[in-house]
C-alpha cells in the first residue's frame, strides 16, 4: 500500500527555517532575463475583471509584438488591454486601451497600418482607436474592402453586424445589422470578388435578419453556424454549418489578387471541414477532430481556430486540438501537403512568428463556472515549429459519413489520410440490403483517384478495416454500389499519447510508494498575482504554526499573509461529474450515464477534476490524466487519455499560463521544473500544460466486469477504448457450459453500438484476444445472454 505518513516532526524545524527565506527558483536563463518555464513567462500574464480573459490576437508590427485580450459579451468595452511587447519582453499597457471582445487583425498595406481590435497602429507605433461608442460590438474579423480597398476595410462583429471603416479618418458606417443566420461570428475574408463570413453558433435568424436560405434549414437538426458570401450587392448562403476562419495565401495581409484561393475551416458532427474556393468554385475536404472539447454546437468553446503564416512562408493550421502543416500552395490543382504536426491541450487563439520564436496567444483560465479561480488570466506561449511535434501525437477521429443517407456511386468528400501512424476505418450499413463500400485513394493530391479496397457490409451490418502503414496517399474517399440509409464511414487515427516521453522532467513528483508533501494550490488574482500553496499535513500541533506559502511572478516563495483561502462548497461545472474507483476501474458518472476508464496505479483521488483550460477539464484518476469536455461538448462520452503518470498528484491548476502540479517527494530538490525553498518545505512542479504528454504513454488495466453478476442481455458499462496503443482482453465466467459474449463498439460516442465480435467462452477457461494493431473505437461494452458471473478485463500497453 502507498505510504501516507506525513512529514516527520524532526524535519519541520528545517522547513520552518526555510520559509523565512525568499528563495529564487532555479531557472536555465540569464540572471537579467525574466524567468520562464516551458516557454511561459509569468510576468506576461494578462488579467481582466470579466468572466474570461482570452487572447484575441498577436501580431508583429514595427519591431514589437502587439497583443489584445478579450472579455465575453462586452460590445461596449471592458478593462481588457492593448499590449506592446519589445524584444526584451518588456511590456507596455497602451493608454488607448478600451477593451471589449476583440479578435480581429489585419495589416492594411496601402495605409501602412496594423488593425488589431478597434486599434489602428501606424509604423511609428502611434495608436488611434475606434471607440465602442462609434462601433459597438464584439469585433471578430477585419478584411479588405470590395470596391475601395485602399481607403476602407470591413470589420465583422460576433453578433453578425458588418461595419465599414475609413482607414484615414476612422469614420464608421454600419452596413448590416446581421448578415447571416447562425451566431458567434468568427472569420471574414475578401477574395475572388466576394466577401466571405463565418460563424459557428446555432441561433436561428430573427425577422430582421436576411433569410439567406434559412427557412430551408429550419428543419435541419444539424443547422448551426453559417458560411456566406457577398458580392457587394447580394448575399448567398454556402453552408449552414459551423465555420471559424477564412483566409488565403496572403493571410492577414489580405488576398494578393483575385485569383488566389480562399480556405475556410469549420466542423460538424462528422469531422473538421476544409473548404477551398478556387476559380470561383467551392470544394469540400475533411480532417479528423483531435479534441472534442471544442465542438459544442453553440460554438462558445471554439476560440479562434485559424490558418496563419508563422515565418519562412510556412503556414500553421490550428483546429480542434490539432496543429497542421498547411501548404501555401493548397489549391484545386494541388491538394497535397497537409500534415498533422501534433495534438495539443491548450487553447491557442492566435499565433505568429516573432523574434525567432512561434508565439501563441492562449485562453488559459476563466472564472466562468470555475470557483477555484480568483480571477480570469491568460498568457502567451513561446515555442518553435519543432516544439509543436513534441506535444501529443497526431490523432483523432471523424469521417465523411456518420449515420447518413448516401447515393449509389456518389463519392464522399476527401478525408485526410496522410500523416498518421495507425488508421482504421469503420463502415456500417443501416439499410435493409447489403452494400459494397469502396475506398479510393488520391496518391498525390492531384485528383487522380484509384480503388484501394472494396468491403462488403451486410444489411444492418458493421465491418472495419485497418489500413496498413504501407498504404500511401493524401486523401481517401468512400462510395457505395447501392443507395444506403444510415451509412457511416468513420476513421480513427492514433495512437494517442505523446511523441516524446521524458519522465526525468517529473522526477520531483512522488510515486505510489514515495513519502511526499500533499499540497493544495490556488491561483490568486492580479493583486497580488501569486500562487497560494497550502500544506495542511505540516500543521500537526498548535505550537507549530506553518503558514501557507505563495509563489510570486518572479517564481520566488514566501509565507502567505493574505486573506484566508477556503475550499468552495461547489466547484462549478465540474459538479456535473462524480468520480470514484472500484476494484474494476475508474468510474465517471455524468447524470444517469456511467463510464469506466482503465486503472494504472493506486495513487488516490485527491482532486480528480479541475478546469485548467477555459471551459474544459482535466481529470486525474487511476494514475492517468484525461481531457474531459464540458457536457455540451460531449462530456464524459468524449473523454480522451493524455498520459499515464503514476504520481501522487494532490492538486493541479493553471496559474499565469503555467501548469502547476502539487504532490512532491519529501526529498525533492529544486530543478528546472520543480520550485521550492532551498532546504525543505512545500514545492510545486511548473511547466506548460502540453508538457503532460511527456509524462508517459496512456496505459492501464481494468474492465466492465470482474466476477460480476450478469443480467441476461443487459449491456455492461461503456469502457474506454480510444487513445491507447496495444490492447488485449481476457474473458471468463462461472457458468456450466459454453457462453457467448458479444463485444460491441461505439465508434463516434453517439450511442450507436455495433457488434465487433462474438466470443465463445468454454466453461472453466479464459479466452484471450489481442486487438489488431491500429484498431480503435471510442467505447466498448459487452453483453451476455446467459445469467452467470463473468469477468472481462482489458490490458492497454
Amino acid at each position: 500500500m502507498p505510504d501516507h505518513t506525513p512529514i516527520p516532526s524532526r524535519l519541520r524545524p528545517i522547513f520552518l527555517a526555510a520559509i523565512g527565506l525568499l528563495v529564487t527558483a532555479t531557472r536555465a536563463v540569464a540572471d537579467d532575463a525574466p524567468p520562464q518555464v516551458s516557454g511561459r513567462y509569468p510576468h506576461l500574464a494578462m488579467y481582466n475583471r470579466q468572466g474570461e480573459c482570452g487572447t484575441g490576437a498577436v501580431v508583429p508590427w514595427s519591431d514589437r509584438l502587439w497583443v489584445i485580450t478579450y472579455a465575453p459579451h462586452q460590445p461596449k468595452g471592458s478593462d481588457d488591454k492593448l499590449y506592446e511587447i519589445d524584444a526584451d519582453l518588456k511590456r507596455i499597457v497602451r493608454p488607448e486601451s478600451v477593451g471589449g471582445t476583440p479578435a480581429d487583425r489585419m495589416i492594411h498595406a496601402e495605409s501602412k497600418q496594423l488593425i488589431i481590435g478597434p486599434y489602428f497602429i501606424d509604423e511609428q507605433r502611434n495608436v488611434r482607436v475606434v471607440t465602442p461608442e462609434k462601433m459597438p460590438g464584439r469585433l471578430t474579423a477585419a478584411a479588405q474592402h470590395l470596391s475601395e480597398p485602399a481607403n476602407k476595410v470591413y470589420v465583422f462583429d460576433m453578433e453578425g453586424a458588418l461595419y465599414e471603416i475609413d482607414v484615414h479618418t476612422l469614420a464608421v458606417s454600419k452596413l448590416f445589422n446581421r448578415v447571416a443566420p447562425g451566431a458567434h461570428g468568427k472569420g471574414a475574408y475578401t477574395g475572388q470578388g466576394r466577401f466571405v463570413i463565418a460563424n459557428n453558433g446555432n441561433i436561428v435568424a430573427n425577422k430582421t435578419t436576411p433569410t439567406l436560405g434559412d427557412p430551408a434549414y429550419a428543419k435541419d437538426p444539424e443547422a448551426a453556424g453559417a458560411l456566406a458570401e457577398w458580392d457587394g450587392k447580394s448575399w448567398k448562403m454556402l453552408e449552414r454549418r459551423s465555420f471559424t476562419d477564412i483566409t488565403g495565401p496572403g493571410g492577414i495581409n489580405g488576398s494578393p489578387d483575385d485569383k488566389s484561393p480562399l480556405w475556410a475551416i469549420g466542423w460538424d458532427k462528422r469531422s473538421v471541414m476544409l473548404k477551398l474556393l478556387d476559380g470561383g468554385k467551392w470544394q469540400n475536404f475533411r480532417l479528423p477532430i483531435a479534441d472534442y472539447s471544442h465542438a459544442a454546437k453553440h460554438g462558445w468553446y471554439t476560440e479562434w481556430p485559424r490558418i496563419r503564416e508563422v515565418g519562412n512562408g510556412k503556414l500553421l493550421m490550428n483546429m480542434h486540438g490539432g496543429w497542421y502543416d498547411f501548404p501555401k500552395a493548397f489549391s484545386a490543382a494541388r491538394t497535397d501537403g497537409i500534415r498533422p504536426l501534433g495534438s495539443h491541450l491548450k487553447i491557442t487563439g492566435d499565433f505568429c512568428a516573432w523574434n525567432g520564436k512561434l508565439v501563441f496567444g492562449c485562453d488559459d483560465a476563466s472564472i466562468l463556472n470555475n470557483p477555484l479561480l480568483a480571477q480570469s488570466q491568460s498568457n502567451l506561449w513561446f515555442s518553435s515549429w519543432e516544439g509543436l511535434s513534441q506535444c501529443g501525437l497526431p490523432s483523432g477521429d471523424g469521417g465523411p459519413w456518420l449515420n447518413d443517407s448516401v447515393k449509389a456511386g456518389e463519392p464522399s468528400a476527401p478525408y485526410l489520410l496522410a500523416g498518421y501512424e495507425q488508421r482504421v476505418v469503420h463502415l456500417s450499413n443501416g439499410s435493409d440490403h447489403p452494400a459494397n463500400f469502396t475506398l479510393e485513394v488520391d496518391a498525390n493530391g492531384k485528383g487522380s483517384w484509384a480503388n484501394y479496397k472494396t468491403i462488403a457490409v451486410a444489411a444492418h451490418g458493421y465491418e472495419f478495416h485497418v489500413i496498413p502503414a504501407d498504404v500511401k496517399g493524401e486523401w481517401v474517399r468512400v462510395k457505395t454500389d447501392v443507395d444506403c440509409e444510415d451509412a457511416s464511414a468513420y476513421f480513427h487515427y492514433g495512437p494517442g499519447g505523446g511523441r516524446m516521453v521524458q519522465p526525468e522532467l517529473f522526477a520531483s513528483l512522488a510515486g505510489p510508494m514515495d513519502r511526499y508533501v500533499p499540497a493544495t494550490v490556488r491561483p490568486l488574482g492580479e493583486e497580488p498575482g501569486s500562487l497560494w500553496i497550502d500544506t495542511p499535513s505540516l500543521r500537526a500541533t498548535d505550537t507549530e504554526n506553518v503558514p501557507p506559502m505563495e509563489m510570486t511572478a518572479e517564481l520566488k516563495l514566501r509565507p502567505y499573509s493574505g486573506k484566508v483561502v477556503v475550499e468552495p462548497k461547489s466547484i462549478g461545472a465540474a459538479d456535473d461529474y462524480a468520480v470514484r474507483i472500484d476494484e474494476r476501474s475508474v468510474v465517471v458518472t455524468e447524470g444517469k450515464k456511467r463510464y469506466r476508464l482503465p486503472l494504472s496505479s493506486d495513487v488516490g483521488l485527491a482532486r480528480p477534476i479541475r478546469e485548467v483550460v477555459t471551459e474544459r477539464f482535466l481529470l486525474n484518476a487511476g494514475g492517468s490524466f484525461y481531457m474531459l469536455p464540458y457536457p455540451s461538448a460531449g462530456g464524459a462520452s468524449r473523454i480522451k487519455p493524455i498520459c499515464t503518470h503514476d504520481k501522487r498528484i494532490s492538486d493541479f491548476c493553471s496559474w499565469r499560463g503555467l501548469m502547476v502540479l502539487a504532490g512532491a517527494k519529501l526529498d525533492a530538490k529544486p530543478h528546472g521544473h520543480y520550485f521550492a525553498a532551498e532546504q525543505s518545505g512545500p514545492g510545486v512542479w511548473l511547466g506548460d500544460i502540453d508538457d503532460l504528454w511527456k509524462m508517459g504513454k496512456p496505459r492501464g488495466h481494468g474492465g466492465p466486469w470482474l466476477n460480476t453478476l450478469i443480467e441476461q442481455g443487459v449491456p455492461s458499462d461503456p469502457y474506454l477504448l480510444a487513445g491507447y496503443d496495444q490492447k488485449a482482453l481476457q474473458l471468463s465466467h462461472d457458468a456450466v457450459g459454453m457462453v457467448q459474449v458479444t463485444l460491441e463498439v461505439d465508434i463516434a460516442a453517439n450511442g450507436t453500438w455495433s457488434t465487433f465480435k462474438i466470443f465463445e467462452v468454454p466453461a472453466g477457461q479464459t479466452v484471450k484476444y489481442q486487438f489488431p494493431t491500429g484498431y480503435s473505437a471510442q467505447w466498448l461494452r459487452a453483453r451476455c445472454y446467459t445469467a452467470c458471473r463473468a469477468t472481462l478485463q482489458l490490458t492497454y500497453e
